[in-house]
């Protein structure tokens, strides 16, 4: 794990400054023991993770994360699940679409036509379609890489089910929140949506997500 991004203690003063029931939520969570964002750096574990969460609940996501990460011995790798055949990954309780999508991930970074390095370079939006050209990623998935792996700042993923009922619980809106109070706080917490979205998370979920 790398340490926390260099602009949470900032993002944190901008945030409470600018919405008082965000406020409340970051002084929740102060405790020393405060598991903040931090990122693995390593992509290829991170859009497994995320390939394997996809449509089913946290602890049914880690469930097969944990046969899948046994299957690889410990090495979530390109290489290693190359080696693994369709029969021994599906074993892991994962879906045929799944399984596909894992497998040509493996196969585009070994083949280097998916490049992560290429990442850096981009924006946002261009991270996000990137992202998305990969089987089994799309905009929700990229926009979890990019806030979980790459630390970027600004992630407001409204296609998050967590965060929408979030907001809903915090701001008292009814579920789903209007689109058009979740346009109005991206605005106001812009730059910093991912330090907003990771309190709001947690107002919902004591256990930190992390991919």
């Amino acid at each position: 794990m790398t340490k926390v991004p260099k602009y949470w203690v900032k993002a944190k003063k901008y945030l409470s400054k600018k919405d008082q029931t965000l406020s409340k939520l970051i002084k929740s969570y102060e405790s020393p023991s405060e598991t903040i964002l931090t990122s693995r750096r390593d992509i290829f574990f991170s859009l497994c993770k995320s390939i394997i969460g996809q449509q089913i609940s946290v602890a049914a996501a880690n469930s097969v994360f944990l046969k899948f990460k046994k299957k690889c011995k410990n090495k979530i790798n390109a290489k290693t699940v190359s080696k693994l055949t369709f029969v021994q990954l599906k074993s892991c309780g994962l879906s045929k679409q799944k399984v596909l999508g894992i497998k040509s991930l493996a196969k585009q970074t070994i083949e280097k036509t998916f490049n992560p390095k290429l990442i850096n370079k981009m924006s946002d939006e261009e991270a996000i379609n990137y992202l998305s050209q990969l089987r089994q990623i799309g905009r929700w998935s990229a926009e979890m890489i990019l806030l979980f792996t790459y630390n970027r700042s600004n992630i407001w993923p409204i296609q998050d089910i967590g965060l929408l009922r979030a907001i809903s619980k915090n701001y008292k809106k009814k579920y789903l929140p209007p689109d058009k109070f979740v346009s109005l706080l991206k605005k106001r917490f812009s730059p910093y949506c991912s330090v907003a979205t990771w309190y709001l998370w947690r107002s919902i979920d004591p256990e930190p997500i992390q991919y």
